[in-house]
């Protein structure tokens, strides 16, 4: 039977869909996947299976049918998969034990409730495969490996991976500028959309195995950045983690990116973002913060951003190695041989081996060290002779210019070095440019007295943890070392300060791989080291690498992965936008949006009408110059007011004068200005003050520190409502904005202290007023004012858009029920936005506000004119009669 999603198994189930063409890429997939949603047999009608095919779709899911094994699908750029066609055709397929996805399952096993954990992955192979044969391979893949993959045309994989990826991307993301064609390609529209298309093709393979309801999906690395975009999409309730491998630019570097945004919006669509190292976060922080307006607070321990109602948590940890992998590798008999092949070549002659493995790309700074090497024997001629560096260089996984500038320029140093400080019997530098059995490197690790790691920028790097790992060693290598059982072990690292492992490397020797001259003297102190000290520096990173191994991250990862999505069935998600800026809103289960016939219906039946209208921001938009409202609004907002059923209350940051001035006298309007500071509930009246007066001096003491601030933070600015004083900085740069709104506020409360005002923290502000000041005073006062009258409401409407309106929330939802209100009273509180909010209703924009007062108006006029032609039919009656 053909392949089919998750997404299709209703019309499966119903016998409606087509069969799909028997070209399908994974013909066993749909099968397998029913008994993971259906356990009861007869549930599904007219779906017939031989038994052949339910066996095959039971050895397939591989978990009993009564309780599915909890399954993560795992996405990457690549398989892990090694691939080899066979003499008499066909294909040969095995695991790569070296991939960090086939280690994250095998290590896993070993973590109290992950030995049955299912694993899927989806991924590219390296091997290019006729299209012939692609239905093929991929059926073998699934069944034998659980691998699902995905296969692009030659043309668009060279533009994905080595163009976007390779030229743009990976750069970038470690620091290099594209300043001229020559320093990183140049940004190309047409490689970003083959980018996307991929990503596209990685969903839609995703698609064909998820069950979006059991299912967690973690992708890894920035090949893959846009993948949450499409996820989300299909399923807005999408279990999903993303986890980045290489490092992420600060903001400056960043923002040069032309499609900054939309690779921002897209990680943001997955629940948990993974990161190797604070400083990785930080930068990811910044940019969403800069770019998006986005903030970030800790939350028990953990960093969450809030986008559109969902928590997007940010998770910190180093990946670790693979443990039983290398006990493994330094138990084989070759190991064993190559540790005494290379005692014999160094040690036996008095040799001290410095080992290097790196990639050879432009960012590994083999140069820089070879350059530091050359440094350390000029200075120190009692090294002559003594110690040699032996760089393995792995070829490098991108290509191009740099590339082979790298090559040539290392080869041509280690000549020069030998040349210079070789001796009959002694070479300096050996350069190891073949590729290398992982054996092989292992021996070297367990001989080498230091290891260096000069990369100028990197994502991880495990070498310093696997080295570790090596010097530890076991029984079997002791004795080919000549050493006890009790003898403790030491190593010793130089790495550099750019790494992503270099934090958790406390023992380590840190250095900046452009400081030739500190590098060479990090190598001299490594090699003077005492014993005593090596051994200590050796336990403290052993006893890290160890306890953090590869399960530990993965395991880690999951558990809060789980954590974060635990509450997705709770909440009411839809999905806005279009593109990659689609994004989903998630809320509360009761926050519903206004439907105006509802409200409007409930406004005709009811007589006795409370209505409270927030203005900045609700009435007119804050990002209007000027405010000022239209005659539009004016003649709304009248229209309201002479309903002889109607109490409405305006509330406004403007001045007294203001509101007196655009508003005329009238019984039924309210006017609220400088946030309920003073209320006037009657045309002719006098503007009252709703809280306890105060004498105004305590403004001397805040207008000489807001000065002080401003002076000193670019973009903001000082405004005086009368009874309050705010500092914006809303211009001002959003990182030094922050920092200085926090000192401001630290500042004020301290010189404050004495005087009967408070001091408030809000996003772009701090404002200082009086104390116990709020809406929610003007809303009880509006309330007890109609009691008074006797008039209990039995309509109220309440309409805001920032937190100062919460409060006024507050005070009419706890005022159901009670003295204040009708028992029958129909309670409508609305904010602006999708929103978190007391509110239970929203409203999308103030445009949609002003069409919702237009249309209570008009239903105002109505009334007004139906009663105005009753009253005349009266009189005219009345004097017919006469």
């Amino acid at each position: 039977m053909a392949s089919r999603s998750y997404s299709d198994l209703v019309e499966l189930a119903s016998g409606s869909g087509e069969e799909p063409p028997l070209s399908s890429p994974l013909p066993s997939l749909g099968r397998s996947r029913i008994p993971r949603v259906v356990t009861v047999s007869g549930i599904v009608p007219d779906l017939d299976c031989s038994d052949d095919d339910a066996d095959a779709a039971s050895a397939a899911s591989d978990h009993s049918s009564h309780a599915p094994r909890e399954r993560t699908i795992i996405v990457a750029n690549q398989l892990p998969i090694r691939a080899s066609r066979r003499a008499g055709g066909g294909w040969e397929f095995s695991w790569d034990e070296d991939s960090l996805l086939r280690q994250v399952k095998e290590s896993l096993r070993a973590h109290h409730g992950r030995a049955d954990m299912e694993f899927v992955y989806v991924g590219g192979l390296r091997d290019d495969i006729p299209v012939a044969d692609q239905d093929k391979v991929a059926h073998d893949l699934f069944e034998g490996f659980r691998c699902v993959p995905t296969f692009l045309p030659a043309e668009l994989r060279s533009r994905f991976y080595h163009g976007f990826c390779k030229q743009q991307l990976w750069p970038l993301f470690h620091y290099m500028l594209p300043l001229s064609p020559e320093l990183g390609g140049r940004f190309d529209r047409t490689l970003w959309q083959a980018y996307v298309s991929a990503n596209k093709i990685f969903a839609d393979k995703i698609l064909e195995v998820i069950n979006p309801d059991e299912d967690f999906v973690w992708v890894h690395d920035y090949h893959l950045m846009v993948l949450p975009t499409f996820l989300r999409k299909r399923f807005n309730r999408v279990r999903l983690g993303f986890f980045l491998h290489s490092p992420f630019p600060s903001s400056e570097i960043y923002k040069t990116l032309p499609v900054r945004e939309e690779l921002l919006r897209a990680l943001l669509n997955a629940d948990l973002i993974g990161f190797h190292t604070f400083d990785y976060a930080r930068h990811f922080l910044s940019c969403c913060s800069r770019m998006l307006g986005l903030k970030y607070e800790s939350q028990r321990g953990y960093i969450a951003l809030e986008y559109y109602g969902r928590t997007v948590t940010i998770k910190i940890l180093p990946v670790g190695v693979h443990l039983v992998q290398l006990q493994s590798v330094l138990n084989l008999p070759e190991t064993g041989v190559k540790v005494a092949e290379l005692l014999k070549q160094f040690c036996d002659r008095d040799r001290i081996l410095m080992l290097g493995v790196d990639d050879m790309d432009i960012f590994k700074g083999i140069s820089l060290k070879l350059l530091a090497f050359e440094q350390l024997l000029i200075q120190h001629q009692e090294w002559r002779g003594k110690v040699v560096l032996v760089q393995i260089a792995n070829p490098a996984r991108g290509r191009g210019k740099d590339v082979q500038e790298v090559q040539d320029e290392s080869y041509a140093m280690v000549k020069r070095i030998n040349e210079a400080f070789g001796q009959p019997d002694y070479q300096p530098v050996i350069l190891i440019d073949r590729p290398l059995q992982f054996y092989e490197r292992m021996a070297y690790y367990v001989v080498a007295e230091c290891c260096l790691v000069t990369a100028v920028r990197d994502g991880m790097n495990l070498i310093p943890y696997e080295y570790i790992i090596a010097r530890q060693g076991n029984e079997k290598i002791d004795r080919i070392l000549g050493l006890s059982p009790s003898t403790r072990k030491k190593s010793m690292l130089v790495v550099s300060e750019f790494i992503g492992c270099s934090p958790s490397l406390s023992g380590a020797i840190r250095v900046n791989p452009w400081n030739i001259d500190t590098v060479a003297d990090a190598m001299d102190s490594a090699l003077e080291t005492p014993e005593g000290e090596k051994v200590l520096r050796h336990e403290k990173h052993h006893k890290f690498v160890s306890t953090h191994d590869v399960g530990y991250w993965a395991n880690s990862f999951l558990q809060d992965l789980e954590r974060t999505c635990q509450d997705h069935n709770k909440r009411r998600c839809w999905g806005i936008g279009f593109g990659l800026r689609f994004r989903v809103v998630a809320l509360d289960t009761s926050f519903k949006k206004l439907a105006v016939e509802q409200l409007v219906s409930a406004y005709r039946r009811t007589t006795r009408r409370a209505i409270l209208l927030d203005y900045d921001g609700t009435l007119m938009p804050q990002t209007s110059f000027g405010k000022n409202p239209s005659s539009k609004t004016i003649d709304m907002l009248n229209s309201l007011c002479r309903d002889k059923n109607n109490m409405v209350l305006l509330a406004s940051t403007k001045t007294r004068a203001t509101l007196s001035e655009w508003f005329s006298p009238c019984e039924n309007l309210g006017l609220a200005a400088e946030h309920g500071y003073f209320l006037r509930l009657r045309g002719d009246a006098e503007w009252e003050t709703c809280a306890p007066a105060t004498d105004g001096s305590w403004k001397q003491i805040v207008e000489p520190v807001m000065k002080t601030y401003t002076e000193t933070t670019d973009g903001s600015t000082i405004e005086d409502k009368e009874t309050a004083i705010v500092w914006c900085y809303e211009d001002a740069d959003p990182d030094f904005g922050s920092c200085q709104a926090k000192e401001l506020h630290d500042h004020l409360e301290s010189v404050l202290s004495n005087e009967p005002v408070s001091v408030k923290a809000d996003v772009n502000h701090v404002e200082v007023k009086p104390q116990g000041v709020n809406k929610g005073l003007v809303a009880k006062r509006l309330l007890s004012t109609m009691q008074e009258r006797g008039v209990l409401p039995d309509f109220i409407l309440c309409i805001g858009d920032d937190r100062s309106d919460e409060d006024m929330f507050e005070v009419i939802t706890t005022a159901v029920d009670g003295p204040c209100l009708d028992p029958e009273a129909t309670v409508f509180a609305c904010t602006v936005g999708r929103k978190p909010s007391k509110a239970k209703y929203y409203l999308d924009d103030p445009a949609d506000i002003v069409r919702l007062i237009q249309a209570l108006a008009n239903v105002s006029d109505q009334s007004s004119q139906g009663a105005l032609a009753a009253s005349s039919s009266s009189a005219d009656s009345d004097t017919a009669l006469s």
